[in-house]
């Protein structure tokens, strides 16, 4: 997908944070660690920066999504305090 390894382009930038959020969304989760250990270790991603954007891209993602699912209102209906 990424054209270009040593330089992220806009399109592509929102096209990894949209495919972090589908993610999230669904329900799934990913460990960052594991996701900058990939980067270090696969071999074709020789440049730093485009790994540590990707890695901070996921974090955000997922700091985000958290956040907000912590902020969701709760129905009437589902606080279990028995009313």
């Amino acid at each position: 997908m990424v054209e270009d390894k040593s330089n992220l382009s806009e399109s592509e930038v929102d096209e990894i944070k949209s495919i972090f959020k589908e993610l999230v969304e669904s329900g799934e989760r990913y460990d960052v660690d594991e996701i900058e250990f990939w980067f270090e270790n696969e071999g074709s991603w020789k440049t730093r920066a485009p790994r540590i954007r990707i890695a901070n891209l996921s974090n955000y993602i997922q700091d985000k999504y958290q956040q907000t699912a912590h902020l969701r209102i709760i129905s009437d209906d589902d606080c279990s305090c028995g009313h």
